[in-house]
C-alpha cells in the first residue's frame, strides 16, 4: 500500500521536511509526496501547515543570499492550491503548549502538531522519529513508505 492510500480522509498535516522535499525535489522522496501534492492541486485533499514551516524553509536560502530559492517556498506555501498555511494565535499556543507539556514534543513540532488539529487534521506526516502520534493525530512516517508500485 502507498502512501496516499494510507492517509486518512480528511486534511493531512505535513511538516518542514516534506514541504522542502517537494521544492528542492529530494530525489528519494518526491515520489511519495509529488501524488499529495497533485491531489492537494487538484481539490481532492486538504494539505494543513503553520507558519512556522515558511520560517524554517526560508533559513538556509536567506544565510545562503538565494532569494530565488526563498520565493519558490514562499510561493508554494502562500500560492498553492490545497495548502492551508495556518498563522499562529493564542488560540493555537495554548494547545501547543498542552501537547508540548503533555508529551514532551519540542515548540515547533508542538505549533504544528496544533495546527493540524484545529483544522481537523487526523494525520501529520513527517519524516522526526521522535514525534509521537497523539490520540487524535497519527504521525505517519515518510521513510516507512515505498516509491515503487
Amino acid at each position: 500500500m502507498g502512501l496516499i492510500e494510507k492517509v486518512p480522509p480528511g486534511p493531512v498535516a505535513i511538516d518542514t521536511a516534506i514541504v522542502i522535499y517537494l521544492v528542492e525535489r529530494h530525489e528519494r522522496f518526491l515520489p511519495l509526496i509529488r501524488p499529495l501534492f497533485a491531489a492537494a492541486d487538484e481539490g481532492k485533499l486538504q494539505l494543513v501547515t503553520s507558519v512556522i514551516t515558511l520560517l524554517e524553509v526560508l533559513v538556509v536560502p536567506y544565510r545562503a543570499g538565494d532569494s530565488a530559492l526563498a520565493a519558490r517556498y514562499e510561493a508554494v506555501l502562500s500560492r498553492s492550491r490545497g495548502l492551508d498555511l495556518v498563522l499562529i494565535d493564542l488560540t493555537l499556543i495554548r494547545a501547543a503548549a498542552q501537547i508540548r507539556a503533555t508529551h514532551g514534543v519540542r515548540t515547533p513540532d508542538s505549533i504544528q502538531m496544533a495546527a493540524g488539529l484545529a483544522r481537523g487534521c487526523r494525520s501529520l506526516l513527517t519524516n522526526d522519529r521522535r514525534l509521537p502520534s497523539l490520540p487524535n493525530l497519527t504521525v505517519l512516517q515518510l521513510g516507512d513508505y515505498d516509491a515503487r508500485p
